[in-house]
């Protein structure tokens, strides 16, 4: 049996959803990988609004496409990074804020594991993303860091993931 050949959404995020859908169905795409921007999927709403993931689902069934990931890359990228003024323009207005770095990431790591228990009601099995890293400024750096540094990193990486990790373990989905 072929695997199915599947359209990111992310790259189309300034058209509507159902405008990607159609589009992805005449480019002769089996299915999608939805991100979490744009109109294309809300975690938020899929968790508290009736009818929102069954919507989704009509959208794709119009046009004959299946749904095989939920993707997070803008929200896990917060996770772990160092915040700045960058982040406001990639995660929605609820993660943000008031843009302090700590509260970003503590609801950057909560939409993550509301990422995961959406794509559980979803149906979906899979969601991928990016984690941001404390020590991506450190890796090629000068003046030189010390190893405690980058141990200090690995440990806040953990920290903040393994968490998140066991939500998306609960929920029956690979991150």
């Amino acid at each position: 049996m072929p695997r199915p050949v599947t359209l990111f959404t992310g790259q189309w995020a300034d058209l509507p959803f159902q405008v990607v859908c159609e589009k992805a169905k005449s480019f002769g795409y089996d299915g999608v990988e939805i991100a979490c921007w744009g109109d294309h999927f809300d975690v938020e709403r899929a968790l508290s609004e009736d009818g929102y993931i069954q919507g989704r689902w009509d959208i794709l069934k119009k046009y004959g496409l299946s749904c095989y990931a939920i993707s997070n890359h803008l929200v896990g990228q917060a996770v772990c990074d160092r915040i700045d003024e960058r982040h406001k323009g990639i995660v929605p207005p609820r993660v943000w804020g008031d843009g302090k770095e700590n509260g970003v990431r503590m609801r950057a790591a909560e939409e993550m594991m509301n990422t995961a228990r959406a794509a559980a009601r979803m149906g979906v099995k899979v969601v991928p993303g990016f984690t941001g890293s404390p020590i991506w400024h450190l890796v090629y750096s000068f003046p030189a860091v010390t190893q405690s540094m980058l141990d200090e990193g690995y440990t806040f990486f953990a920290d903040m993931w393994n968490p998140i990790l066991d939500v998306f373990d609960e929920a029956g989905v690979k991150f």
